[in-house]
This record gives C-alpha cells, structure tokens and sequence, in this order.
C-alpha cells in the first residue's frame, strides 16, 4: 500500500496538482462574492467541494496523460526516472486507463457545476497534454502555450461559482498567465542539464545564457502591475497592493540577481520565490475583495 500511494502521488504530481486546486478553490471564494444580476450568490460549500474533487481528478488526468507520452523520456531524467511507468511499476496502458477514468469524473463533477466549467476542464486537459507536451522539445515556446491551461485553474474556479466569464475573470487569468514564466523559466534554469538529456528547450533562448536571465528577470517585473489589476479596477484593496508590490519586488530582486551573476543558487531562490508568491497574492487577494 505504501508503495501504491507513492507511485500515484508522483503518477498525478500531488504538489503541482495540490497547487492547481487551491488556486481554483481561492478565485471560486472570489467568484462566490460576486455579483450576479445585482445579487450576491454567497458560497455554496457543496460546490466548492465538488469543485476540489473535481479539479483533482482533471489536473492529475493531465498529469497522467503527460507521463504517458513522455515514459520514454522520463526514464532519461533523473528527476522523473522514478516515476511509476518509467521505473515499471506501472504500464503505460494502466496509466491511460487512469488518466482516462480520472480525467471524464473529474469533468462531469465539474460540468455539473456549470457546462463552462467542464468545458473549460477539457479545454485545460487537451491543451496541456496535447499541445505543450510534445512542445517541449521543439521549441521554448512551449513555456507560452502551456501557460494557458496553467492559468485557466482560477478562471474555471471563479466560473464555477460566478457562472459566466467576465473582466474579473480575466484578470485572475492573467495575474496567473504571467507569473508562469519566470516560475517555468527559474525551474528550467535549474533542471536545464537534466531536461537537455531528454531534448527539452524550455529556457527563453534554450540556453543558461545572459539573454534567458533577463528574459526572466523583465517577466517578473511585467508581474508587478499585472497584480495590481484588482486594485486598479477596484475589486482589491491597500492589502493586495502592499503585497503584490512587497512580493513583486523581492521577486524581481532575486531574478535581478540571478541575471547579474549567473548562479545556480539564485536561480533556485527565484524558483522558491515563484513557490510562495502566487498562494501568498491569491490569498491576499481574496482577504481583500472579501473585506473590502
């Protein structure tokens, strides 16, 4: 059993998968306290938890999806090599057969919350697993296209208590669309020697190299005014401010730093930056809009 629930939590990638649910889960609390029709829907906390359960079992289909197109490359990487189909504890017909049951639950628990929701799952599973996954070895534009359906966990949240998709939305959208590439490009700065033995290019200029370290650093701080939207358009307030300046600032001094040494070590503070920033800003975020 012990052995069971170690191959599945890195078959779904528990951590990444835990992070996409909890982005979800904090914009539908968002989405719960807009109103609709000039009337404020309240929270349901049924759906908040279909919602978790929901979100759960999509993201790790995509993850299971993405393992199983790329078994043969994982078993490259020292990183991956121990996952459960490379390391053979598990065949890539199982992991097809799991992704696939996982990935239609998770969509009909979603698509009962609202058909934009489910919609927008499968959207987020197909773009995923299908477009920037075989990417990633041709070109770093992957680190583009797989930002959308790593953005799209606060839209679906905020539609599956909102219903529809409006300016908030899209802005909850776009805080998370571009705070993926310095938290993509950090991670591939420090995992560049391991994903090169499996022919990814993921780093701006696929090198560890002056112009993928500015790149980054300039990402961060297009960040800081991205994460001020809510306070520009009035649904955040002083704390969210303080804190998308506060953290957006240290953000972008650890990538200012990374650009002008070139370190290992501060790549890695970036990548560990990218880590907290994100729960730290949606959370605020969410104190905020409630209290405000």
């Amino acid at each position: 059993m012990k052995q069971f629930l170690k191959d599945f939590s890195k078959l779904i990638k528990f951590r990444l998968t835990f992070l996409v649910v909890f982005s979800a889960s904090v914009t539908f609390l968002i989405g719960s306290k807009v109103p609709v029709d000039g009337v404020v829907p309240g929270i349901n906390w049924m759906n908040w938890l279909i919602l978790i359960a929901g979100g759960f079992l999509v993201t790790s289909a995509a993850n299971c999806f993405n393992e199983v197109i790329e078994v043969d490359l994982d078993k490259l990487m020292s990183r991956t090599k121990d996952r459960p189909m490379p390391a053979g504890h598990m065949t890539t017909g199982q992991g097809l057969v799991s992704g696939l049951v996982m990935g239609m639950l998770g969509t009909w628990l979603l698509g009962k919350l609202n058909i934009e929701t489910g919609l927008l799952s499968v959207f987020s599973i197909f773009l995923y697993a299908f477009a920037y996954t075989p990417l990633k070895r041709k070109s770093p534009i992957a680190v583009f296209v797989g930002a959308f359906p790593g953005a799209l966990p606060p839209l679906i949240g905020y539609v599956a208590a909102h219903g529809r998709i409006d300016g908030i939305a899209v802005i909850l959208f776009l805080i998370q669309f571009v705070w993926q590439f310095p938290h993509f490009w950090s991670i591939a700065w420090v995992l560049d020697d391991d994903y090169k033995k499996a022919g990814f290019r993921l780093l701006p200029t696929t090198k560890r190299d002056k112009a993928s370290a500015f790149i980054t650093f300039l990402s961060t701080l297009v960040l800081i005014p991205v994460s001020l939207l809510p306070v520009f358009y009035g649904f955040g307030g002083y704390y969210l401010a303080g804190a998308s300046v506060i953290f957006g600032a240290v953000f972008a001094w650890l990538a200012f730093k990374m650009w002008m040494n070139m370190e290992m070590s501060s790549a890695r503070k970036v990548m560990f930056c990218s880590f907290f920033y994100l729960p730290v800003v949606q959370l605020v975020l969410l104190f905020d809009f409630i209290n405000k």
